[in-house]
């Protein structure tokens, strides 16, 4: 209708437009036929029918005759709209006081309304009552009774008195039926040429040619939901007035508008191809990869990624991850986000978060892999005329089955006198790598290895730590050889360091070392004499007020990890164990010697003591010896210290100083300490002062940190897995490791080696145990849940 009206304005524009009189007439009709051919308040005849002539499937036309009609009725129309709209409307410009035509209507029973029921919905209603003073019951179009405010009020429908409210929805049903935003566009138009504000009630007469309750309504849906032409120029209560934007603000609005659309398009069909995502076999997802080709994809996607892992770097990131939950029916939260990935197959369904969250650097650069070799191929042994040959010894390297990186090994023998010798033979990677070369810097970068269930992540490239630096067994190695000879009591009579060359005998397990041991066999009685030692040594150090925090630990290997349902092989180790005390001791034997060499030599190395000063041993001589005891201890010991000039006091180890040295392909640290103890043996300058280690150290042990931290979390995400699998009828061991309140008490699984809580009946005491069964694991949420059987 407003088109009408500009043609009626200026005819010209229908003349100079180029369209087909019938395309003209269906624009007409558009309007409603009732508005067109026979809508008496718009004031249009029916078209006389000798001015349209049919044949067949065309439509014929006296065109001249057609057209001065429509022009004569248009005319008619702006002439009698001019009057009505100037007696009725009182059009006034938008400069003037817009107020003049908010009339207040006092609210009163039966009147139709609209109101804002929260902050997302806004519904219609019929007044019922006052509530109070200022309040109305209403009867909304949900049939829902309510009390509202005056304030909650947006719009009150005129003309109309004594609703019924079983017509609410008819008369929702016939505005949604009469809504087309493109009307507002033929208003704005004629509303911007004039420069005057309108009501609503003002824009049905316009739009619709009539001010009646339901064109009024239709006319405020319009007005208030639209965003493009009109602004609110007042409102008073539940009355505005609106005033039609610049033509430069809607073309700006406009485009948003587009753009807005495009993207929303976009946004829908990610969300389809997420959708079929999900929907596929696990075997028939998208590989990785492919969710990376496509830029737009590719953003979006890691937008999720970043809100699965608590690390959006934008609010555009976070925005957009929220906005992909949102289309697919997710709420938002990161948890959304994880499973979203996992069930388009972007991440398998076992992924480690926390690889992701530390950005852990899991390949090595072409830069690296390519000094590693060159290392490999032709790197020169500074050490090679001044290193000690004891192949003739019979060597031990003992560690986990899996181990990919063997830097120690172990031999003794029973001297004339009684005494025990024994050599702790450490691998030599610095006779490959030099400090501040680019293998050393990126070591210095990860700190220490990575080790988790699924995989391990070397410290140094895993083919110069297998080939060129490890021990392996029949083959000529370089090391580090530590010998010691020792008191009767354990203590320490003398030390050597060498440089050495040594070719390992065995490579034993844990388990293999430990049945030998039992065995006692003649042919390998170096072992047993390592076993004596260990003895000893544990011994002399519970003299030194040492505290054996021995325990039960869980060890696990998970084969295939990116599998729905990988395998896992899990291990439970008691440091208690002949093995596994056997090589502790020696490792601490070695690390009290480093300590004394520095101390006697002036050496700035990494010595790490622990202060004891709030440990009584006495205090837990009631505690049942192994896991309990060392529970309780580790509850109340101090953090570790370091200091780079001279040795401290290791008071839980029991000894007068300590160096970690025996892993110098796994801990960044015990290289340090190998470069400052090898150059002081060949008589250079040494490496680094004791401040310049401080500050390595510190930058170090944050990946430490982080390391530890991925070890622990993934240890227990792959046990709470495994128990989760378990049936759920089965009854596992639980020692009573103390009671946190009442009878809720810290249990250690004895068949798994994890810590829980559990609720435990009266009588059972700590060192006891009880028979539980797991009620909840969930590994993702790191939830388990036990209950004590009988």
């Amino acid at each position: 209708m407003a088109m009408a009206m500009r043609v009626a304005n200026n005819y010209s524009i229908f003349r100079s437009a180029n369209v087909s009189l019938p395309a003209f007439l269906c624009k007409l009709s558009y309007f409603r036929p009732s508005l067109v051919c026979n809508n008496l308040k718009l004031g249009l005849r029916t078209m006389r029918s000798d001015k349209l002539i049919v044949s067949g499937n065309t439509l014929r036309c006296s065109v001249h005759s057609l057209v001065e009609s429509v022009i004569e009725e248009l005319e008619t129309m702006r002439t009698r709209k001019r009057v009505r709209a100037s007696s009725k409307m009182g059009l006034i410009s938008s400069k003037d006081l817009a107020e003049d035509k908010l009339e207040k209507r006092l609210l009163q029973k039966g009147l139709l309304l609209e109101f804002q029921k929260d902050s997302e919905r806004v519904l219609l209603a019929v007044a019922q009552k006052p509530d109070g003073k200022k309040n109305w019951m209403v009867s909304d179009q949900n049939g829902v009774t309510s009390s509202i405010k005056p304030q909650q009020i947006t719009y009150v429908v005129p003309g109309v008195e004594n609703f019924d409210h079983s017509e609410i929805s008819n008369f929702i049903q016939k505005a949604q039926e009469n809504l087309d935003p493109t009307l507002l566009e033929y208003a704005w138009m004629e509303l911007l040429e004039k420069n005057v504000s309108v009501t609503p009630e003002e824009l049905a007469e316009i739009i619709f040619g009539s001010m009646d309750p339901l064109e009024s309504y239709c006319a405020h849906l319009l007005l208030s939901r639209d965003e493009i032409y009109f602004s609110t120029v007042e409102c008073k209560g539940s009355h505005s007035a609106y005033e039609p934007r610049p033509t430069v603000q809607v073309e700006e609005l406009l485009c948003r508008k587009h753009a807005k659309e495009a993207a929303e398009k976009e946004l829908q069909e990610f969300v389809q191809i997420l959708m079929s995502a999900k929907e596929m076999p696990s075997h028939s997802k998208p590989p990785k990869g492919s969710w990376v080709v496509e830029e737009k994809i590719r953003q979006r996607i890691e937008s999720l990624e970043a809100y699965a892992i608590d690390a959006c770097k934008t609010d555009d990131q976070k925005k957009t991850a929220g906005v992909i939950l949102k289309a697919m029916g997710l709420p938002k939260m990161s948890s959304s986000a994880l499973n979203l990935l996992i069930g388009i197959g972007y991440f398998p369904v076992h992924v480690n978060l926390d690889l992701l969250k530390f950005n852990i650097r899991t390949e090595y650069s072409d830069e690296i892999m390519s000094a590693a070799e060159s290392l490999l191929s032709d790197s020169p042994d500074l050490d090679m005329l001044v290193r000690k040959d004891i192949t003739h010894l019979k060597v031990y390297a003992i560690d986990v089955d899996e181990a990919d990186e063997l830097d120690d090994a172990l031999s003794a023998t029973m001297l004339p006198d009684g005494r025990i010798k024994v050599w702790i033979h450490v691998a030599d990677p610095t006779s490959l790598v030099q400090p501040g070369s680019i293998i050393d810097r990126e070591a210095m970068r990860r700190g220490t290895s990575i080790f988790l269930p699924t995989a391990t992540f070397p410290m140094f490239p895993e083919k110069l730590a297998m080939e060129g630096m490890s021990l392996k067994q029949g083959k000529l190695c370089n090391a580090v050889t530590v010998s010691v000879t020792l008191h009767h009591d354990g203590s320490i009579a003398e030390y050597t360091i060498d440089n050495s060359i040594i070719r390992p005998t065995y490579m034993l397990t844990y388990e293999s070392a430990s049945e030998l041991l039992r065995l006692n066999l003649g042919e390998e009685a170096e072992l047993s004499i390592l076993s004596k030692a260990a003895a000893l040594r544990l011994q002399w150090r519970r003299q030194q007020g040492a505290i054996d925090t021995s325990t039960i630990e869980a060890r696990v290997k998970v084969a295939n990890p990116d599998d729905p349902e990988p395998s896992i092989n899990l291990y439970v180790e008691n440091q208690a164990d002949p093995a596994m005390r056997l090589v502790s001791e020696m490792m601490i034997l070695c690390g009290e010697v480093i300590a004394t060499f520095g101390s006697s030599n002036n050496i700035p190395l990494p010595y790490r003591g622990q202060p004891q000063s709030n440990i009584d041993s006495s205090a837990f001589a009631h505690l049942p010896e192994g896991p309990v005891r060392s529970s309780a201890y580790v509850k109340i010991m101090r953090a570790a210290e370091l200091d780079f000039r001279s040795p401290i006091r290791h008071g839980v180890l029991g000894i007068p100083g300590y160096v970690q040295f025996t892993s110098p392909i796994r801990r960044y640290m015990d290289l340090l300490a190998h470069y400052q103890v090898k150059a002081f043996l060949r008589g250079d300058a040494l490496p680094f002062s004791a401040g310049q280690l401080e500050g390595i150290a510190s930058l170090v042990n944050m990946h430490v940190r982080v390391a530890k931290r991925l070890f622990n979390s993934g240890l227990r995400y792959w046990l709470l897995e495994f128990l989760r699998r378990q049936p759920k009828e089965k009854k596992f061991r639980a020692l009573i490791l103390r009671f946190i309140k009442d009878r809720m008490a810290a249990v250690l699984l004895m068949e798994v080696g994890i810590q829980a809580s559990a609720w435990i009946s009266v009588g059972i005491q700590i060192g006891d145990e009880i028979d539980v069964k797991v009620e909840e694991a969930h590994p993702r949420d790191d939830v388990l849940s036990l209950k004590e059987v009988n």
